[in-house]
């Protein structure tokens, strides 16, 4: 659960986005999205270095000797011009490059990330404000992520809103997803149905963790989810691997198409579709 002290301190990080003129609630939370990977590339590095001086054995890095400027823990220090210069021009173009690591999963939905902070100095404040949080553990992340979202309070411009979390939860306990289905969400959004079936199962059937294959096929293949904006895929996908779920299959793709063949493909559907969208309607698959 996100303690009071950490909502004051990421209200503060987005009270620092609105005075330094981001303010769009899905551009603030796409640019923590961003600066929170680059963050938890660091944390992979230093996880696996640690792993390697402990068995004293080579390990796979994330930055090569000469990138490793660009890691959270080092530029986090740099005065502000210098920060901003690091990030804009070499960390933004370095995790774009990432999208070819087939080991890291969070880079194929960065690929097209935009650096839009105007300043050094609202730099500066936010990478000292996300340096303050504590991410240790997945529950931490997870919750302190949903925190994010539930600022998205307004409709987005296609009919786009955020089904409440108990909401959510309700409908996925009458569903009872099992560590067998195929779940799917059509109109994903913040992959927050996804999310909560994540939960579920972890919460009733943790012994899955224990089989190797159960645990691959939970990680890469049960969870399933499309959408039509990049923004949300970006901020669901994230929402998603920092829930633990590592390589989520949120995916471009207008689900009521009728070049859309995946029928028959799921055994568990769970959405919320955005009843204001506007609606290509001779596009629209005829029969379900």
């Amino acid at each position: 659960m996100v303690t009071g002290e950490i909502k004051n301190k990421v209200d503060r990080i987005w009270e620092t986005f609105w005075t330094g003129g981001i303010t769009n609630p899905l551009s603030v939370i796409e640019q923590i999205t961003y600066l929170l990977f680059i963050r938890g590339l660091d944390d992979v590095e230093t996880k696996r270095e640690k792993e390697a001086s402990v068995l004293r054995v080579p390990h796979k890095t994330v930055f090569p000797k000469d990138k490793q400027h660009l890691r959270w823990s080092k530029f986090k220090s740099f005065e502000a011009e210098r920060m901003y210069k690091v990030v804009s021009d070499e960390v933004f173009p370095f995790i774009k490059s990432l999208h070819g690591d087939r080991d890291s999963a969070y880079s194929k939905y960065m690929s097209d990330a935009i650096f839009i902070i105007p300043t050094p100095l609202l730099l500066e404040k936010v990478v000292t404000g996300l340096s303050e949080l504590t991410m240790d553990d997945r529950d931490t992340k997870g919750d302190l992520y949903e925190y994010l979202l539930s600022k998205i309070s307004q409709s987005g411009t296609n009919g786009q809103f955020r089904t409440p979390r108990h909401i959510i939860r309700m409908m996925v306990e009458l569903l009872r997803p099992t560590p067998d289905d195929i779940i799917c969400d059509p109109a994903a959004g913040t992959a927050g149905f996804l999310v909560a079936a994540g939960e579920y199962l972890r919460e009733r059937h943790g012994d899955l963790f224990l089989d190797a294959w159960k645990k691959d096929y939970f990680n890469n293949r049960m969870f399933h989810g499309f959408d039509m904006d990049r923004t949300m895929l970006r901020i669901g996908a994230m929402n998603m691997m920092l829930h633990d779920i590592e390589n989520p299959n949120i995916e471009y793709r207008d689900s009521l198409s009728e070049t859309n063949t995946h029928t028959n493909k799921y055994t568990l559907v769970m959405t919320n579709p955005p009843f204001k969208v506007s609606l290509d309607y001779e596009g629209c698959q005829p029969t379900f």
